[in-house]
């Protein structure tokens, strides 16, 4: 007795249909299941689950020896998308149910109830067909009601089997998931003073550039970053549907969709895998989780120098690639850097009111970890200097800062004008610029030219620095309402540079 049916698994982050065979030989006097096609141990252990199940839902198990096969076979399969498949394939080659055409994914529990899974929402975006049907968990609608595609939602194995043998599946009324962006709990007015860096992070909203804050400790470099999200554009539809796909994929999605822009914020004792991705069961890393969102990396120096070396190919390409034997992954990673240091060991290095206690050779050492490369690949480089007494408790008219909306109004408008700019290319941000594109869309007139020439033959910088200053100059014009891109936006743009601002000595 044969029966096949349809499941699927996620590898990496990656769905992949899995067909389910089952074979019973009725005249064997062993009771038992057998599961081949390279199943990892929580597949194994579904056979366990499986046998609990049918006992506690009155549903009799078949006699004899049950194989169960799963195609591909070449390929590992991982969790615990398959036990509803199997059970299904059980009781379809006993003919305990009539077939039926479907992809089953679900969990089962010991009393047969169908548990909620991982990753439904990219395979069912990655497998739906007007000619398919998914039977899933119940617990699963919020993520399947985000797609087209045609579900029959199950709370238990003994509802499903009714439901298959009659032919009367039950009417599921579910609410359409919202795609509005909630609300953020912080915002750019509770900053105080610090006219400088919140200017640089605007820039760097509107032209998508990575940041990296320079100052001593305590003077709000992380307030900046954890706000960064706030002025940033609302995501579309779209975005929203490519990040709760990743989050579905690893079981980080709740009930509802990501409609907020991810921001990851790992420890700097974070190994490469985790940063990156990776290790024996490949999984994205922080990287992937940041996508279309923030990345914050705080105390940068802190972090191993492997992990930072790494960060080369997601900061130039927007994707990760995770190779192995037998297969390569390959990851979204299109995220904006924020970083946050401090000047030197003892963090005040610069400062007007506490002296550095570290000698040039401590502060060369500190640095020494960010390598060159990496620098090169931070377009907007600042100081955050300590604010005084009288910023910080209101007593002047910088205090009066702006919210986060007013913000975001002008990044909005800076970014529609690069998405006209840049319809005929493959990009939308001035960030992504390549040199060819720097070359046709970036014009200065000679005054900037002039400042430009002074600036690069005295501090030494590389192409791909140089490319960085005429992306933000442009971002800076294009915030400016200008066409051409003039001294005054390159002047702002060299000002964003560590080398312009007496750290000479370590670069």
């Amino acid at each position: 007795m044969f029966f096949s049916t349809k499941s699927a698994v996620i590898v990496g982050i990656t769905p992949l249909l899995v067909n389910v065979e089952v074979d019973i030989n009725a005249r064997s006097v062993k009771r038992d299941i057998n599961i081949v096609g390279l199943p990892d141990t929580a597949v194994k252990e579904s056979k366990q689950r499986i046998l609990s199940a049918f006992k506690n839902s009155n549903v009799s198990m078949p006699d004899g020896l049950i194989t169960v096969n799963l195609a591909p076979g070449d390929v590992k399969k991982e969790g615990t998308f398959l036990d509803f498949a199997i059970a299904l394939a059980i009781l379809g080659a006993a003919k305990h149910i009539p077939p039926f055409n479907a992809i089953v994914i679900g969990e089962l529990g010991l009393d047969g109830s169908v548990k909620r899974v991982k990753g439904v929402l990219p395979i069912l975006l990655e497998f739906q067909n007007p000619l398919i049907t998914f039977i899933i968990p119940s617990d699963n609608i919020p993520e399947a009601a985000a797609t087209k595609a045609k579900f029959l939602p199950f709370k238990n194995l003994y509802e499903a089997v009714q439901a298959i043998k009659t032919g009367n599946f039950p009417q599921v009324k579910y609410e359409t998931p919202s795609f509005d962006t909630e609300n953020h709990e912080v915002d750019f007015s509770d900053i105080r003073g610090h006219l400088v860096p919140k200017r640089a992070l605007e820039v760097a909203a509107s032209g998508g550039h990575n940041v990296l804050m320079v100052g001593p400790p305590g003077t709000g470099k992380t307030m900046f970053a954890r706000r960064f999200p706030t002025i940033l554009p609302p995501m579309s539809e779209q975005e929203i549907i490519e990040t709760s796909k990743i989050y579905s994929a690893i079981g980080l999605l709740d009930s509802k969709l990501i409609t907020k822009r991810p921001f990851r914020s790992p420890h700097h004792t974070s190994s490469a895998v985790a940063i990156i991705g990776g290790g024996t069961n490949v999984k994205p890393g922080e990287v992937t989780l940041a996508h279309n969102g923030v990345l914050f990396l705080d105390e940068l120096p802190e972090f191993r120098r492997d992990v930072l070396e790494a960060l080369r190919e997601p900061l130039e390409d927007g994707v990760v690639t995770v190779s192995r034997s037998k297969a390569t992954h390959i990851f979204p990673a299109n995220f904006q850097l924020i970083a946050a240091m401090n000047p030197c060991p003892c963090g005040y290095y610069g400062d007007k009111e506490i002296a550095c206690k570290c000698s040039p050779y401590e502060i060369r050492k500190y640095w020494k970890n960010i390598s060159g490369p990496i620098l090169d690949r931070i377009d907007i480089q600042i100081q955050v200097p300590r604010v005084s007494y009288e910023e910080i408790r209101g007593k002047t008219l910088q205090t009066d800062g702006e919210s986060s909306a007013q913000i975001r109004e002008r990044v909005m408008k800076a970014r529609e004008k690069q998405l006209h700019r840049y319809k005929e290319e493959n990009i939308k941000l001035n960030a992504k610029l390549t040199h060819k594109m720097v070359e046709k869309y970036i014009k200065l007139d000679d005054k900037a030219e002039e400042i430009l020439k002074l600036f690069v033959t005295k501090h030494r910088l590389s192409g791909r620095a140089i490319d960085k200053i005429l992306k933000v100059s442009r971002t800076i014009a294009d915030l400016n309402g200008d066409d051409i891109v003039d001294a005054k936006a390159v002047s702002e743009a060299l000002h964003y540079r560590l080398s312009s601002i007496d750290f000479e000595f370590v670069l």
